[in-house]
């Protein structure tokens, strides 16, 4: 039996709600408390399809404000510089680890696992410092995906610490839209890379990580795959693995793993750097007695090489999620996530849209805007005012600055997470369409009524 409310009490009910999600916040600083609060009205009205962003869920979210945030735990488990980590940090820390080398399917006598960089451009730069004579007097040489055709900031760029700090040579894509592996075989044999990293933040096909490990095996380079952005799908079971091939591996936890802000760095622990490079046709005068492993190595480039005190409540929240994705409910949420991104991107192409690579096997696609003469930056704004967010990007061989760009990033894992499918995708491939060929203020309004309908149906977890 139903029991009626008044509209009245209903509407004190929801204010008491709001009141309980943030008692001492509203108490303390009403003024931050008011911005939480648009925030969390925004995240549930508008309609998310960055790519790198998704929504934790309430037990991630309680674990990232726990009292752990109180502790300061220079080192690692049980080689702490303070004293009273034994009751919580050290089990926390121990246990995301065993959390992500089950989820990963690695053992742990041949792999280890860091959990401690705050970010994934962090865990990049860790690898590097471990690994790389910066640029000068014998430096070594590394491969990265170019950033207008997919790569990472973090992968070579110029502006970026790897691209300021380290000697990158640069790879792209075919003519297909494709990683050209052609060209990656062609640079390793010219520069004989000590370091090979593939991975990329704007790519829409399979990384054929299986190609890379075999040039990287021909001459003698380690390789690095950054899997940022597909570490869920591949978790998941929808993209193939780096880790038969590789022999670092660096990711995000806050994308398709659905946790907090953070990063994992997974390392080789039964390698050297002379073990790991012996095909290598270059000296490198190393001596394997005296060598650590590939993992002591970056563990020490972590700390003390990079950072100090971890983020404790950020590794137990971490741990939290690495639990949750180990699950046959994770593993149909990234399946779902493959297949919100194909129907989105075939929907797309039907309006006109030109996709790099021509569609998507993964969780993303990048939009090539030039056929409808606009750039990415007032097709983002179009979109935002029609209650669509995304991202402005570079496309291969972008004529236009990063400022305004040619492209725009669609990404379907945050969607998917508040239960959208094909249905809502299809929808969406319209909507786009219609902001990006009618920019009045009138369509743009029509389309923000309409989005805002359809997401007060589908709420992000714990909203």
């Amino acid at each position: 039996m139903s029991i009626f409310i008044p509209q009245t009490l209903r509407a004190r009910v929801i204010v008491m709600k709001n009141l309980l999600k943030y008692p001492n916040l509203k108490k303390t600083d009403p003024e931050i408390a008011g911005i939480n609060t648009s925030e969390e009205k925004r995240q549930f009205l508008y309609a998310n399809f960055i790519a790198s962003e998704n929504y934790a869920s309430p037990a991630v979210r309680e674990a990232s404000s726990s009292v752990a945030t109180n502790k300061y735990s220079e080192g690692y488990p049980s080689k702490r510089y303070y004293k009273g980590n034994d009751v919580a940090i050290d089990p926390v820390e121990i246990l995301a680890q065993k959390r992500a080398l089950k989820l990963f399917q690695l053992d742990e006598e041949q792999w280890g696992v860091n959990v401690q960089p705050a970010s994934g451009s962090e865990a990049n730069m860790a690898v590097y410092g471990s690994l790389l004579k910066a640029k000068g007097q014998n430096e070594d040489i590394a491969l990265g995906m170019r950033l207008d055709f997919g790569g990472h900031l973090t992968h070579g760029f110029h502006v970026s610490f790897s691209g300021k700090f380290f000697h990158f040579e640069q790879y792209g894509l075919d003519k297909s839209g494709r990683i050209n592996y052609e060209e990656i075989e062609i640079l390793a044999q010219k520069f004989q890379p000590k370091l090979i990293v593939c991975g990329a933040s704007a790519y829409s096909r399979v990384v054929e990580f299986d190609k890379f490990g075999a040039i990287a095996k021909k001459y003698g380079a380690l390789l690095m795959a950054d899997i940022a952005h597909i570490a869920g799908l591949i978790a998941g079971g929808v993209h193939p693995s780096p880790f038969p091939h590789c022999d670092i591996v660096t990711t995000t936890t806050h994308k398709t793993l659905r946790g907090p802000r953070g990063a994992m760095i997974f390392a080789r622990k039964d390698k050297t750097l002379e073990t790991a490079s012996k095909t290598s046709p270059l000296n490198r005068n190393l001596n394997s007695k005296k060598q650590k492993s590939l993992f002591d190595l970056i563990n020490s480039g972590v700390f003390p090489g990079l950072q100090g005190g971890p983020h404790n409540q950020q590794t137990m929240a971490i741990a939290v999620c690495l639990k949750e994705a180990d699950t046959s409910k994770f593993r149909n949420y990234a399946s779902r996530v493959v297949k919100n991104a194909e129907i989105l991107a075939d929907e797309l192409v039907k309006c006109g849209f030109s996709i790099v690579s021509g569609g998507t096997d993964n969780h993303l696609m990048l939009l090539d805007l030039r056929p409808f003469q606009v750039n990415g930056e007032d097709v983002s704004q179009w979109l935002y005012l029609a209650g669509i967010v995304t991202n402005k990007n570079a496309v291969p061989n972008d004529p236009l600055p990063p400022q305004q760009a040619s492209g725009i990033r669609l990404g379907t894992p945050a969607m998917t997470t508040r239960g959208m499918g094909p249905k809502e995708m299809k929808m969406f491939a319209k909507w786009i369409h219609s902001a990006v060929t009618d920019h009045s203020d009138k369509n743009l309004e029509n389309i923000k009524k309409r989005v805002r309908d359809l997401c007060k149906n589908f709420p992000p977890p714990g909203f």
